[in-house]
């Protein structure tokens, strides 16, 4: 036999187990066999691969921990200044009833009137 038809009867026979093949696949399962033989050399468009992708590197997750809220009582205010009534002993009157004191103001400080006496 020669070279030709020994070739031409392998590639026959494997041909033949590829139609075997694929028709022995039950219809359920729904593939599809395929046999084939390709010649090829790998074609690169660089004179050198790509490198592997290297996996990224991730930060990890920053996490702030807060303190609970603490409650603090607000201070009471601090007492204010006492307000200041002005007198003039000239005309014996105090300052918005008086415009002009020609004897000079006097500051005084003023009294809280007393509580009313409570109906008997």
């Amino acid at each position: 036999m020669s070279m030709v038809r020994r070739g031409a009867l392998v590639i026959g026979v494997l041909a033949g187990i590829a139609l075997f093949a694929s028709s022995a696949v039950p219809a359920t399962a729904g593939g599809r066999v395929f046999f084939g033989v390709g010649l090829g050399f790998p074609f690169f468009p660089y004179p050198y691969p790509y490198p592997p992708y290297a996996y990224p590197t991730y930060a990890p997750p920053v996490v702030v921990q807060t303190a609970p809220p603490v409650y603090v009582q607000p201070e009471p205010p601090a007492p204010s200044q006492p307000q200041y009534w002005y007198y003039c002993p000239t005309s014996q009157a105090y300052y918005p009833y008086v415009k002009d004191c020609p004897a000079g103001w006097l500051q005084v400080v003023p009294q809280a009137s007393p509580p009313a006496p409570a109906p008997r």
